[in-house]
């Protein structure tokens, strides 16, 4: 069974930085498409940052200029650094894959920008 486990949430004052991380387990990630969103309380889950197989990076309107996914290979890990946070960006942030036409999500962290 896929696991994904996210991490490095937390509060951060507006203009701050945090990285969060997508540990994977029984997938390969650099033989996938992952991606990270967000579900803010109220609102829908959207897309923040993809990346594929190949290594190509795309990103919400919202996020361009500030956020950047990465992969770790070796440590078989999705990242996304977060830059000049804002309190809009206050969410849970969960990472994604499609494996075998399922879609498997983490359990979530949440981020909290405030002052």
């Amino acid at each position: 069974q896929v696991q994904l486990v996210e991490s490095g949430g937390g509060l951060v004052q507006p203009g701050g930085s945090l990285r969060l991380s997508c540990a994977a387990s029984e997938i390969i990630v650099r033989f996938y498409a992952m991606g990270w969103y967000r579900q803010a309380p109220g609102k829908q889950r959207d897309l923040v940052a993809g990346i594929t197989s190949g290594g190509s990076t795309d990103y919400a309107d919202s996020v361009k200029g500030r956020f950047t996914i990465s992969r770790d290979n070796n440590k078989n890990t999705v990242y996304l650094q977060m830059n000049s946070l804002k309190p809009e960006d206050t969410a849970v942030y969960y990472c994604k894959v499609n494996w075998r036409g399922r879609d498997f999500w983490g359990q979530g962290t949440q981020v909290t920008v405030s002052s």
